[in-house]
């Protein structure tokens, strides 16, 4: 056999496998639909019903990852920032709420006490 028909035989193997292989990955996996159809009646029903949440809770996390980016730090030290600064203002809301309970039973003591 010449080098050329060597040469021939090499790349249209390489093409083969190259164009053929996730063509057949693509043709043997089965579509969301399938997948889907295939659940039992029970977990349909709590996949739709939970569907809609996961959606929103999917656009959120796209909508923080597009502000991570815009910031000039790499996203994962721009989200550790966002997380930090997240806990530290649930923190504070989570001490203005138990001041704000504490003045009402302050309060609340006063004018029992006042009331007698």
């Amino acid at each position: 056999m010449s080098k050329a028909g060597l040469w021939f035989k090499m790349l249209s193997a390489g093409v083969v496998m190259c164009v053929g292989g996730p063509a057949l990955v693509y043709w043997v996996s089965p579509t969301e639909e399938e997948l889907f159809k295939r659940y039992n009646p029970e977990l349909q029903k709590r996949s739709l019903e939970n569907r809609e949440q996961k959606q929103q809770d999917f656009d959120n996390f796209v909508k923080k990852l597009k502000e991570y980016s815009k910031s000039d730090k790499p996203i994962w030290v721009a989200a550790a920032e966002d997380e930090a600064r997240m806990r530290a203002n649930s923190a504070e809301e989570q001490r203005r709420i138990a001041d704000e309970i504490q003045k009402r039973r302050d309060e609340i003591k006063r004018h029992s006490i006042s009331s007698e």
